[in-house]
């Protein structure tokens, strides 16, 4: 059997993206192939494809891009008992996630509850473990005593942004949240007090407060310095999409390879099927249209999570 799939043989811009018919992968020990439902756009989606994390001229083989997936599955490999064929499911693709078929590692999955849809489902993997992770490297995890605590996050209108939030909110933490004008309401609507970012940023944080804890940067947009003095130390601030500012001001830079939370996806999403928690705003691109959902992201074009379904 054949399916279709989104891959590069070169680097390079989104040009470089082309739909191929492949034999469907066949799933190894510990492994499913699912029938894809949905894929979201995650930056580190078009970073690879445009080399600039390659020490080479062009990838050695072609590659199928994405790591997010929701979908059922169609196969199960050697040793596989946690799923079988049939069962919803979302997670960590491995092998890529722009396809109609795609494998996974089990481990790496966790069950979809039905009322969660898919277009939903797909876009949660990474931007729900990058939130428990982020929030623990600051000490307000699930375990952490967050009582009283104050918690800054920018880009609290962000995928990201919109999980750290509710998640602190529920762990008692208050939170501050930065994002445009046309989102204030959104970051209220989480349970945070909402603030503008861009210039004066930091004053508008102080009118609100006097004291911060820690701050959560999820947007990228030059605000560490402030902040830093807002907090009072380097150590108490954490980014996960300025890694310049980060160097420059002594601030921990957060990326996939620092470890996740044990249990985290499975968590969020049964408190988004109880009703407890929201997923972020989502935009559906076929997958045809890859390579625009790729330069939208990359461009900040459309917000929102972008998910592509087969």
């Amino acid at each position: 059997m054949t399916s279709r799939a989104v891959q590069y043989a070169r680097y390079g811009g989104p040009e470089v993206l082309e739909i191929v018919e492949r034999e469907d992968p066949q799933p190894g020990p510990g492994q499913v192939r699912l029938a894809v439902r949905a894929a979201s756009v995650n930056p580190i989606d078009w970073k690879l494809r445009s080399g600039a994390m390659a020490s080479t001229d062009a990838p050695g083989k072609p590659v199928i891009g994405g790591v997010d997936v929701a979908g059922t599955v169609e196969a199960v490999g050697e040793g596989v008992t946690a799923f079988a064929e049939g069962d919803e499911v979302l997670g960590r693709a491995s092998g890529g996630a722009y396809a109609e078929k795609a494998l996974a590692d089990v481990d790496g999955l966790t069950a979809k509850p039905a009322g969660v849809a898919w277009e939903v489902a797909g876009s949660l993997p990474v931007v729900v473990t990058t939130a428990y992770r982020g929030l623990a490297l600051l000490g307000l995890g699930a375990d952490d005593d967050t009582a009283g605590k104050v918690l800054v996050v920018t880009g609290a209108s962000g995928g990201v942004g919109v999980v750290a939030t509710q998640l602190a909110v529920a762990r008692g933490v208050t939170v501050i949240g930065s994002a445009s004008e046309r989102h204030q309401d959104d970051v209220k609507a989480l349970g945070a007090t909402p603030v503008v970012y861009g210039e004066g940023f930091a004053d508008r944080v102080r009118a609100v407060t006097d004291h911060v804890d820690a701050a959560l940067d999820t947007a990228g947009k030059g605000d560490l310095g402030d902040l830093v003095a807002l907090t009072g130390s380097a150590d108490r601030v954490l980014t996960i999409a300025d890694y310049a500012g980060a160097q420059e001001h002594g601030v921990r830079f957060s990326s996939g390879g620092d470890g996740e939370v044990e249990g985290a996806l499975a968590d969020f999403v049964e408190h988004l099927a109880a009703g407890d928690h929201r997923a972020p705003e989502v935009v559906v691109y076929p997958l045809e249209q890859a390579a625009q959902a790729q330069e939208d992201n990359r461009t900040g074009a459309v917000s929102g999570k972008l998910v592509l379904t087969p």
